[in-house]
């Protein structure tokens, strides 16, 4: 046990000490009692509350100096302020998901002496976007400075933003192709990068000659160290004015108080339990270009996720039974996984913005070692982790509403976030140059649906719940494409009583470019990865990509004659197939073909979110609404709600309240007529566990995960009463 006071203590002794005091004590930094809180709340939340002005103010000035467009239009930015040892005490607002992800990677350079060597010093700028060190993907590039007072460190200053281009085999940032860590791009693994407030003139060349389009990347870490050092001043001023021994004791009480309300929190909206739950991502990749899986181009991937809740308030989530990692980029690290834990905190149980990486610490999650959440290599890629992070996460806000529900919080009960498909490009722009970068009008998806009321169409995502998909024209202006189209995909969200949010569509002319790579990554194919909730369906799974190269539009828009804005609604014949000539390209899942040219057509969808809720319980005025602005068709409305429809003298629709009342009655008699009881189910399907009499894609996914997995191995075979281990790996020994 170290005896020395911790200001005499070096920067790593003092973390080591700090992480032991929370282990022998359950507080953070050893801190049983809020004394200064205790002494003078006013104070102690006028000066969080300062803080987080600090944090928000901050990223907003950058935001305005970035040239990127995913930061400026879509908010792709991030900064926090950290305690000496690298723990959050304040952040703003965007994408939070990297508040703790940034934590690790400061404490990742005190464990590595960074003291000593390269040494921490007033002024000094640290960047990194290594993954196994600290942050969630490649173009997650993240800038640290030192804050000192007097010569003491007394905390750090963070900013990330999300880069457009990040160098590697495929343009963009979420590099789809990337099978190994050596093909995803520029690497900046926890590097020194300037000093005395200036970035290192060798740094930005490295930049200049590893990336595509280096202007976004390097403007962007000019907003990043402006934002830093707006913080450290701010951070230094506020030190000057309350004294350094108050700052270091009330920094620290902030993340223990943070701590203590995620525990209140969770104690006063949940029920203390075992909760699980389950979902999947499909991956098709047979017959595309550059994908090596190893004899297996579609896979399954099976995320089963165990969350308990003590009665003290913890929540443990264990991802026991998930596959392997493998040679693709949705590998994920414990940093990412971290970072999913915390943004959904933030927004699900810490929305009064007294949150801190004391959250955090009131959570456990255990990973697997060698699964996709855990890698026991650091050579594997992490480039489209959130493939496989956005539906683990969607299933833990799903098992959160259920206690919530069952607490009688109805009103805070949320179906879950949704996979967010990400369309990137580079080649030659529309100016002749070399180009390379990530379209984030993603950024606006569909959520999943409340308790309450239908989810948001095309305004949220899980990793920054500050969606906005951006002005097409600032788009137009990045990328050699015209759009002919963006519109609402309907019957996108799932269905329910509340029905999930509704996703887009966007259609674009590639223009003046003779050759531009169009790639898109993170879809999950044949498989629900984002379900329903109390009776609610899941979100529609199957993204197609529509191209036509080679097409007519400029013949047909000289002789003014209408021109398809959207696939349409006709699930055999686009409106794509209808209007326009040329030749004519359908693919499921991930796009990646041969490069386009201008005159070429090309549409990406997004994701809609789950329903919540009986079908046959759902408004039928509200849903008469919606048919008639576009969110569902009049078929969705009659073959699944069971709402009957009528036009009015102006020919929009209108409820048939006595219909409706007639149809759903009858539809509710064929649902008893084709009930069977569970036990039947059970051991029907059990007979099929028996015969191994699954998809190809199943039978590999069970065989790894019970390869893997000695716990889920017994569970699966307790369940069914059956070996399975003999059943899906044949030898082996039970």
């Amino acid at each position: 046990m170290l005896d020395k006071p911790a200001s005499a203590l070096r920067l790593r002794e003092r973390l080591l000490d700090s992480e032991r005091l929370m282990e022998e004590t359950g507080c953070y930094d050893g801190i049983k009692e809020l004394t200064l809180r205790n002494q003078d709340p006013l104070k102690f939340e006028t000066l969080h509350t300062k803080l987080r002005a600090y944090c928000v103010s901050a990223r907003e000035m950058a935001r305005r100096i970035s040239a990127s467009p995913g930061v400026r239009e879509v908010g792709e930015m991030v900064v926090a302020i950290y305690t000496p040892e690298g723990d959050a005490i304040a952040l703003s607002n965007g994408i939070m998901v990297h508040v703790h992800t940034m934590s690790r990677f400061i404490k990742w350079m005190i464990k590595n002496n960074y003291e000593e060597n390269p040494r921490i010093r007033e002024g000094d700028i640290f960047a990194n976007n290594d993954a196994f060190i600290g942050t969630v993907q490649v173009p997650d590039v993240m800038d640290v400075v030192p804050i000192f007072h007097d010569g003491t460190l007394v905390g750090w200053a963070g900013a990330v933003c999300h880069e457009l281009e990040a160098g590697g085999i495929t343009p963009g940032g979420d590099v789809c192709l990337a099978q190994e860590r050596f093909t995803e791009g520029l690497f900046v693994c926890a590097e020194k990068i300037g000093e005395n407030d200036e970035i290192r003139r060798d740094y930005v060349i490295r930049c200049e000659r590893n990336l595509r389009m280096p202007i976004y990347w390097v403007l962007d870490e000019k907003a990043k160290v402006a934002s830093c050092i707006d913080m450290r001043e701010s951070v230094k001023q506020l030190i000057s004015e309350i004294g350094l021994d108050y700052w270091m004791t009330v920094s620290k009480e902030f993340i223990e108080e943070g701590r203590r309300a995620q525990l209140a929190r969770t104690r006063q909206l949940t029920v203390p339990g075992i909760y699980r739950g389950h979902t999947f991502y499909g991956h098709v990749t047979a017959g595309k270009p550059g994908f090596q899986l190893l004899g297996d181009p579609d896979w399954l991937y099976n995320i089963p996720i165990e969350m308990e809740i003590t009665t003290d308030g913890k929540i443990t989530m264990d991802f026991e039974g998930t596959q392997p990692w493998g040679y693709h980029s949705m590998n994920c690290t414990p940093a990412g996984m971290d970072g999913g834990m915390f943004v959904t905190l933030t927004q699900h149980m810490n929305f009064e913005g007294l949150v801190n990486d004391g959250a955090w610490m009131a959570t456990e999650l255990k990973l697997p070692h060698g699964t996709w959440t855990n890698p026991d290599n650091e050579m594997v890629a992490t480039a489209t982790s959130w493939a496989l992070l956005l539906p683990a996460y969607g299933v833990f806000q799903r098992l959160l509403s259920r206690s919530f529900v069952a607490r009688g919080f109805v009103e805070e009960a949320f179906v879950g976030q949704v996979n967010s498909p990400m369309i990137e490009m580079g080649g030659e722009s529309q100016y002749g140059t070399p180009f390379g970068m990530a379209h984030f009008e993603c950024a606006a998806a569909g959520s999943g649906a409340l308790a309450i009321k239908d989810g948001l169409d095309t305004a949220y995502v899980g990793w920054n719940p500050e969606s906005d998909m951006g002005n097409i024209e600032v788009w137009e202006q990045s990328m050699p494409m015209v759009y002919i189209g963006r519109s609402i995909v309907p019957n996108s969200g799932g269905a329910g009583k509340y029905r999930g949010g509704c996703s887009f569509v966007s259609t674009w002319l590639i223009n003046k470019t003779s050759h531009l790579r169009l790639h898109t990554s993170e879809h999950s194919s044949r498989v629900f990865d984002n379900g329903g909730m109390c009776g609610g369906y899941p979100a529609p799974t199957c993204q197609k990509h529509r191209a036509v190269r080679n097409s007519n539009i400029h013949e047909l828009a000289a002789r003014g004659e209408p021109l398809a804005h959207a696939p349409g609604i006709d699930p055999h014949v686009s409106d794509y197939e209808k209007n326009f000539g040329g030749d004519h390209v359908v693919v499921e899942g991930p796009y990646i073909t041969s490069p386009h040219k201008s005159g070429d057509i090309f549409s990406h969808s997004y994701n809609g979110g789950g329903g919540y809720g009986d079908v046959l319980e759902r408004d039928p005025i509200k849903t008469a609404w919606d048919v008639e602005n576009g969110f569902l068709t009049r078929e969705a409305a009659d073959q699944v709600f069971g709402i009957v429809l009528k036009d009015d003298e102006d020919g929009y629709p209108l409820a048939d309240i006595d219909a409706t009342v007639e149809r759903r009655t009858a539809m509710r008699k064929q649902r008893l007529a084709k009930a069977i009881p569970v036990s039947d189910w059970i051991a029907a399907e059990r007979g099929r566990v028996e015969k191994a009499d699954f998809a190809p894609e199943v039978k590999k996914m069970y065989a790894s995960a019970i390869k893997l997995s000695s716990r889920f191995t017994k569970d699966f075979s307790d369940f069914w009463n059956v070996d399975v281990r003999s059943i899906f790996t044949p030898g082996a020994k039970p």
